[in-house]
């Protein structure tokens, strides 16, 4: 068993249209204990559902679909063996479900496939290997060892709001030698979501929101990937009611980013906001904001555009390391006023200020410069920094 880490609880700015999912009133039904893959195939009936350890065979999937309000809870562990099936390798559906892993592990043996090239090339590599499809809570699991993306969040529409509380993505042994890649913590498309207490340790982005709205990401913790993400922005996708609160971001190549590809034709990205965020230790950028991606800064394209981008209300502090950017914006389309007023930056290298027509306000640059005889403290208020 693996218990998941303590977090601190921070009291964070959380908008009022996250509220928890109501329970809804349900016929009683049968309650039903999984400890094979057949088993989890018909769950429909059950109010009560309990997983036990078992192992998932070679070139098998689940899709658990549950009842409506039903209660799922876990009592071992779930190991996937080796597979050449396609991802997600399990996939969770259902309406106001309420599930509890009680600290337990989901295990994808990502060590037979680790090669370095995710799913780039290489081996094949199953992705994502959970996806949540259902409303109501999930949470206190394990998702250890992931091929390559470990949770792909996209509840089906019009099913209610869903909370992701105190998951753990542990792909740390991904580091040894670089062979974990593409591990993504979560990949985000929907509506009315909140993820919070939780921890990733990965090697690629800890959330990537690349579509949806009302979603709130708070009291997390990141460490050794790419940090907190909007985007990529593709054709056709749309952001928007995004905070990223309270969390912490460390030893990441970027603390935190919104990425628009150069050649999408469509799309935008708006109302995001950060406050209370801790990033330290970034190898590559503090803050990037790009609509030249997969460039970090290039040329940008004109045709997703960036509006109602702040960081308010709690200070977000982040700190580079000293060859890496604190902040760049690059935008072929941005507009309007953007409150950096609660964004403090130190260390590094000052990146570049290209906002189109969008106006950004009120950074604070927090620079220690090494003098013969003492340290200098200087603080900057605005330009480019």
């Amino acid at each position: 068993m693996l218990f998941l880490p303590a977090l601190l609880t921070t009291t964070a700015f959380v908008p009022s249209i996250f509220a928890a999912p109501s329970r809804t009133e349900t016929a009683k039904r049968a309650t039903c204990t999984v400890d094979s893959a057949e088993v989890a195939a018909d769950l429909s009936g059950c109010s009560s559902v309990e997983l036990t350890s078992f192992t998932v065979p070679n070139d098998t999937t689940i899709t658990m679909s549950f009842a409506e309000g039903a209660t799922v809870t876990m009592t071992g562990e779930v190991t996937f063996a080796s597979t050449v099936a396609s991802g997600p390798l399990l996939t969770f559906q259902g309406t106001n479900v309420q599930f509890n892993g009680n600290g337990m592990m989901f295990n994808g043996n990502g060590a037979d496939y680790w090669d370095g090239l995710g799913t780039n090339g290489g081996k094949p590599k199953p992705h994502p290997f959970i996806a949540i499809e259902a409303s109501g809570t999930f949470e206190n699991f394990v998702a250890y060892n992931t091929p390559a993306q470990a949770i792909r969040v996209q509840p089906a529409a019009d099913i209610g709001p869903l909370i992701i509380d105190g998951v753990y993505v542990n792909n740390a042994a991904g580091d040894a030698d670089e062979l974990g890649h593409n591990t993504d913590g979560f990949d985000v498309r929907g509506t009315d979501i909140t993820i919070q207490n939780s921890i990733v340790e990965n090697q690629d982005d800890c959330i990537a929101i690349n579509d949806g709205s009302n979603i709130l990401f708070q009291n997390n913790v990141c460490s050794g990937g790419h940090g907190m993400s909007i985007g990529s922005i593709a054709t056709g996708d749309f952001v928007t009611g995004v905070v990223f609160s309270h969390n912490t971001v460390s030893n990441s190549m970027y603390g935190t980013r919104v990425k628009a590809q150069s050649a999408a034709t469509t799309g935008a990205v708006s109302n995001v906001t950060w406050t209370g965020n801790t990033i330290s230790g970034a190898t590559k950028y503090g803050v990037l904001i790009t609509q030249s991606y997969p460039d970090d800064d290039g040329t940008p394209g004109v045709d997703t555009p960036f509006s109602d981008v702040n960081f308010v209300g709690d200070p977000t502090s982040v700190t580079v390391v000293e060859d890496a950017h604190r902040v760049t914006v690059d935008c072929g389309n941005c507009a309007g006023t953007w409150d950096f007023s609660g964004l403090t930056v130190g260390g590094g290298l000052a990146g570049t200020i290209v906002s189109g027509d969008a106006t950004v306000r009120q950074m604070t640059v927090d620079v220690q410069v090494r003098h013969t005889q003492s340290d200098m403290h200087a603080q900057i208020q605005g330009g480019s920094f």
